[in-house]
């Protein structure tokens, strides 16, 4: 017989062997399971239990580590709610001062406004009012000359009308303000009589009515100081009615 077919047929033969052991101590009650059996069972059944054992301590330590993380999560959670209501204190105060600054800012420049304008309206309290005055402008003729002398006369308080002296100016001049009287006693006397009203230099000086020009011959001086003159002597122009 070859060798490998021994080496078959010995293991068949302690198989077979094995076998028969195996039911020599098959118990009277006629149960099959045996001692072997059931030792087997028992450790194969002791191996899945420490399986499940690793598997529990590896679930119980990701349950710890899920735990850490959510305690640090809230510890962060709660720094940062700290963080930010210190930011929030903080931009409201600013808000305060910056907004404190801003009032006491307008408050300071509506006082320097206030006290712009009391400074102003004392000095215009204190300025003089200059009322303006319109110059009233008359024609360059007997009439305006008439009208302007009339004027000045109401201001000075020098009476006289219109008629008064427009009668006695046509008597003595015509209307001619140059006109000068060569021939009388007061031509002899170096003195002649002058202007509108015929008035004679030391006359015109001493009856001259202030603002008025100086030149006899100025029709409005000549007609003022005539007047002055004439209501010195006789009350009023208008009761001249000859030579005076």
């Amino acid at each position: 017989m070859p060798k490998n077919t021994r080496k078959i047929a010995m293991a068949g033969v302690a198989t077979l062997g094995a076998a028969a052991v195996a039911f020599t101590v098959v118990p009277a009650d006629g149960q099959t399971t045996t001692t072997d059996s059931l030792s087997s069972s028992h450790v194969a059944y002791s191996s899945e239990r420490v399986h499940d054992v690793k598997a529990s301590v590896t679930d119980l330590q990701a349950g710890a580590d899920l735990k850490v993380e959510a305690i640090e999560a809230r510890k962060k959670a709660a720094a940062d709610a700290v963080a930010a209501k210190k930011a929030a204190t903080t931009a409201a105060a600013q808000k305060k001062t910056a907004a404190a600054a801003a009032a006491k800012k307008a408050a300071a420049k509506k006082a320097a406004a206030a006290r712009a304008a009391k400074a102003a309206a004392n000095r215009s309290a204190q300025r003089p009012v200059v009322k303006q005055v319109a110059v009233k402008s008359y024609p360059n003729n007997l009439d305006g000359w008439i009208r302007e002398a009339l004027g000045i006369m109401k201001k000075k308080g020098i009476p006289g009308s219109y008629h008064g002296l427009h009668k006695n100016i046509m008597r003595e001049s015509s209307g001619n303000p140059k006109a000068i009287n060569d021939w009388d006693i007061n031509a002899i006397n170096g003195i002649p009589s002058k202007g509108l009203l015929q008035v004679i230099p030391p006359t015109f000086s001493a009856y001259h009515v202030p603002g008025t020009s100086w030149n006899i011959y100025d029709p409005v001086a000549n007609i003022t100081a005539a007047a002055n003159y004439a209501a010195d002597r006789y009350g009023t122009i208008d009761n001249v009615n000859s030579a005076y």
